[in-house]
């Protein structure tokens, strides 16, 4: 059974006749000495400054000894650096490197008003809980959940910083969109089993642009993978369009997007798109020629084969109008793999082949920043009763996936790191064993003389002051 007492002393193997111990009675010795680079992060996109501004706080101002821009940047703060839970925020509430992340002028918390919160410069997890708690319709008059978010701001606010990353609009975008399962194991809110994940889960919709997030959109998983697309692409489309009206937008996802009234609407708003087309036996027979002319070189290489028909086509009920229809016929050793995408762009903008090998396979990249958000910025830590709650733990992972890019996209050009992903940024630049010391006019941090990427921070910070500090717009 395991104990949560921390003994005053360590004792390990011991190294010839000497005795090794440990102790906890380092001071302030913190393991996210590089955390101080996310600070940096920020200070040039603003985004905390902003989240913050997306909840209305209705505390009493003379009662407040953590602000909300504290608690957002806490809660930001501690996922990017590897801290899925809010239990986690009891023991790092004593963290004055994290307090220094934050913004706190009181380090060591020796100034609070409370005797018993004294050497606790952060919030505790009860009082951080309350950000998912709190309602906009009650949170005047509740007791406790008196912090409202706004999240039609937070999605703004996402689009905000994607198009602040440009320096000058660019020609052309491509958005991608995908849904992915969110398992759940408890009874929250809106809990369904899914079929194909086999699960109780619920089921996200993500939107990217290359690496930036555009939108994270919890759903139960009742719903078909494209539900709620057509609102979220009219949001996002119509926000892109007011700062950058004649960049082209095409949309790309998989056979689980195509839908007509998704098509519908692309076309009718003058947006391209690239989605995957569910096989068929009609399909099947319009590519049989293909199919067979690869069966046949298959067989004679012992190598896959591929062909490419490019036809138009319509269903027999569900589209409203015929549609450009790539088909891939694709032979590999022993089976047969055909493949199908409707597209609105031109045989002139692209041939079939390209189409499909170059512009729709490169709809991958987006699955693996979506395992990046969920395996490193636990996305899934879903565990709150409600389906509100649930969203803006989904919103505080999206925006520590926002502020890591951040710091990919400003800081790790030039070095060893320039496409590493969170984990490996969290493992190797973020996690630094260092010991801080306040004097009058300092806070310094003492870094090991061991430490094998220090060429490289230095690197990064010098890349991170080459770019302007954010200001709010007059």
């Amino acid at each position: 059974m395991n104990t949560e007492c921390k003994p005053e002393q360590l004792e390990f193997q011991s190294l010839g006749r000497r005795e090794v111990m440990g102790r906890f009675d380092g001071g302030r010795i913190t393991s996210d000495g590089g955390g101080l680079l996310l600070r940096e992060v920020d200070r040039h996109i603003g985004l905390l400054d902003r989240l913050a501004a997306c909840f209305t706080d209705h505390r009493n101002p003379e009662s407040i000894e953590h602000s909300v821009r504290d608690l957002v940047a806490q809660r930001v703060y501690g996922l990017a650096l590897g801290y899925e839970d809010l239990n986690d925020h009891d023991d790092l509430r004593k963290d004055s490197t994290l307090a220094l992340l934050v913004g706190k002028r009181d380090l060591t918390g020796e100034q609070r008003v409370r005797k018993q919160d004294r050497g606790n410069p952060l919030a505790a997890s009860s009082t951080l809980n309350r950000l998912e708690l709190g309602l906009p319709e009650s949170a005047t008059s509740d007791r406790y959940k008196r912090i409202a978010a706004d999240s039609d701001a937070m999605d703004r606010l996402l689009v905000d910083l994607f198009l602040e990353s440009y320096r000058k609009p660019p020609q052309e975008i491509w958005l991608d969109l995908d849904a992915t399962d969110d398992p759940l194991h408890g009874q929250q809110e809106g809990r369904f089993f899914h079929g194909y994940y086999r699960c109780y889960c619920y089921l996200p919709l993500y939107i990217f642009s290359g690496e930036h997030l555009l939108c994270a959109r919890l759903r139960t998983a009742d719903k078909d993978a494209s539900s709620g697309s057509v609102d979220e692409l009219q949001r996002i489309v119509g926000q892109i369009r007011a700062r950058w009206p004649k960049t082209r937008i095409i949309i790309r996802a998989d056979a689980g997007f195509c839908r007509d009234a998704i098509m519908a609407w692309c076309e009718a708003n003058d947006v391209g798109y690239v989605l995957g087309l569910a096989r068929n036996k009609r399909l099947q027979r319009a590519l049989s020629k293909e199919m067979e002319a690869a069966r046949l070189a298959c067989e004679c290489t012992g190598e896959a084969a591929r062909c490419f028909r490019d036809f138009r086509y319509r269903t027999r009920k569900s589209w409203s109008c015929e549609r450009r229809v790539i088909g891939k016929a694709e032979y590999l050793p022993g089976k047969a793999n055909p493949r199908f995408v409707v597209t609105s762009l031109s045989s002139n903008e692209a041939d079939a082949q390209s189409l499909y090998e170059e512009r729709y396979c490169a709809r991958g990249e987006m699955e693996n920043r979506i395992k990046e958000q969920q395996l490193g910025l636990f996305a899934d830590r879903t565990s709150s009763a409600t389906l509100r709650a649930n969203q803006l733990r989904l919103y505080f992972s999206s925006f520590a996936y926002v502020l890591l890019h951040g710091l990919r996209r400003l800081g790790l050009t030039g070095t060893a790191f320039a496409k590493a992903q969170s984990t490996t940024i969290r493992l190797k630049l973020l996690k630094i064993g260092a010991r801080l010391r306040l004097t009058a006019r300092k806070v310094w941090l003492s870094f090991s003389e061991a430490y094998p990427y220090a060429s490289d921070i230095a690197q990064i910070l010098a890349n991170l002051k080459q770019h302007p500090a954010w200001s709010p717009p007059r």
